[in-house]
């Protein structure tokens, strides 16, 4: 009777216990898959974020002259390829590593996901650390591309070289900590969701300070001061570069979730971020119609990127109604800022610092403005906005982070480009810059044979022969 006792309770016990073991096991799959979909969908994001390196290159060779398209297109490899070893070296350890509130200081030449005890600021996240490394790669590439832009068609070749290194490793890094990395702008609770301070605010600086720094362009300005139009060589490589560039931003804010679950936030976030662009389109296209009397293309894409910019920081932390408001703000400001900085002599080819970085300060603070109680609760990041009662507390807040961001990139920027400019020097010869980057940077025209019929036909006007001469077949003077 006893023996019959203890099998009963043996075999119950056994029953009992199967389903409580299978139902760990399903708990256990379950978090294995949800990591895993959450690896992928950062990874993926990342790939898109890479992908708009392939947009800048389209943009910005579109927008200079012929003869420095190569140029222009080849310099986004090779600050991509700068941006990968620098912030894979250090960059990465000193945005992210443990540290204090200015920079990390561990987590340097990353070597896998067992590192991960160097970065506390990635407790709690299922996802594996060489995938956030690629992840935060991506966005400190783009923030580089944008500061290298304000140097095109007179920077020589070896200053992207040495100041590609330097911003990769020290000034992005350490503005990324500040806000992201555990630092003292997001100890305050600074909103940044994607980056407009921490990408676009970052590298527009830089750019400004290496625009004024170099000087305007030959031919750009008269006597008088009176900017002369330098029109790009190539619109619909402009536009295809946009149209790149925007679908790369879908891995830029959707992606900066973390997650393919959270009830499908990162829809939200993909809607506000999708109908900000479409409203600094229109706006910035309107605002060219009214001023110019003609829809200006130029203007419209730039008013699409000035959206994106603009609505980068405050996509998670804004309803789709104030997305509208903040991107046609965006690109209706860049319009009008980009021509005021042209008539006072700053010569900015591509537009860097309208684009992105007054559109990154408007963004930054339209955050202390527009933030929704709701989403602030969901991103549990900051204070709401101005509008719904919150107050000037998250707008001086946001505002703090756009001058200390300001006044650091700034300043760094000038000590590194005037040590360059000391040295080896900014700027290419005049000679250099009329014959085009293409052949003085590197022995060859990105478009040989058009270049060479253009020197030709010069050559035959002037009626000289020693102007064909003077420059090897295809490197003409201008284009």
């Amino acid at each position: 009777m006893k023996k019959g006792w203890v099998g009963s309770l043996l075999a119950a016990g056994m029953m009992l216990a199967f389903p409580v073991s299978a139902f760990a096991d399903e708990a256990a799959t379950n978090a294995q898959l949800q990591s895993g979909l959450n690896a992928v969908f950062v990874f993926l994001a990342a790939l898109l974020v890479i992908f708009m390196q392939a947009g800048f290159a389209l943009l910005e060779a579109g927008s200079v002259r012929m003869k420095n398209a190569g140029h222009v297109a080849g310099k986004t490899v090779l600050t991509f390829g700068i941006s990968i070893v620098s912030f894979w070296a250090l960059g990465f350890g000193l945005a992210f590593g443990n540290g204090n509130s200015f920079f990390g200081l561990e987590g340097f030449f990353l070597s896998g996901d067992d590192m991960l005890p160097s970065f506390e600021a990635f407790a709690g996240l299922d996802i594996p650390l060489t995938v956030m490394f690629l992840f935060h790669l991506s966005f400190a590439a783009v923030s580089l591309a944008i500061a290298c832009g304000g140097m095109a068609e007179r920077a020589k070749l070896s200053v992207y070289v040495i100041f590609g290194i330097l911003f990769t490793v020290v000034i992005y890094p350490i503005v990324a900590h500040w806000v992201w990395g555990g630092g003292w702008l997001g100890g305050l609770g600074k909103q940044d969701f994607a980056g407009s301070t921490v990408v676009h605010l970052t590298g527009a600086t830089a750019a400004l300070v290496a625009t004024i720094m170099l000087k305007p362009r030959l031919g750009k300005y008269n006597k008088d001061g009176k900017p002369n139009g330098i029109p790009g060589h190539n619109q619909i490589f402009s536009i295809l570069g946009v149209m790149i560039i925007w679908l790369g931003w879908f891995g830029f804010n959707p992606g900066s979730t973390l997650s393919a679950l959270m009830d499908g936030f990162f829809g939200f976030v993909a809607m506000n971020t999708n109908i900000a662009a479409a409203a600094g389109a229109l706006a910035a296209l309107i605002a060219s119609w009214m001023v110019f009397g003609k829809a200006d293309i130029p203007s419209m894409l730039n008013g699409v990127l000035a959206a994106f910019v603009a609505i980068t920081g405050s996509c998670a932390f804004v309803e789709p109604w104030a997305a509208i408001v903040i991107g046609a703000v965006a690109g209706t400001i860049t319009f009008f800022t980009a021509q005021w900085f042209e008539r006072k002599g700053i010569d900015d080819p591509i537009y860097a610092f309208s684009v992105h970085g007054i559109a990154g300060i408007w963004g930054t603070l339209s955050n202390g403005i527009f933030a929704s109680p709701r989403l602030v609760e969901i991103t549990g990041v900051g204070n709401p906005g101005l509008l719904y009662g919150g107050g000037f507390k998250q707008l001086g807040i946001q505002f703090l982070g756009v001058a200390g961001t300001f006044v650091f990139v700034a300043v760094l920027s000038i000590i590194i480009l005037g040590a360059i400019k000391m040295t080896i020097g900014l700027r290419v010869t005049e000679e250099q810059e009329l014959m085009g980057l293409d052949i003085s940077e590197h022995g060859s025209y990105g478009y040989p044979e058009q270049m060479k019929l253009i020197t030709e036909s010069e050559a035959r006007m002037t009626g000289s022969r020693s102007a064909s001469k003077s420059v090897p077949p295809g490197n003409g003077p201008s284009a």
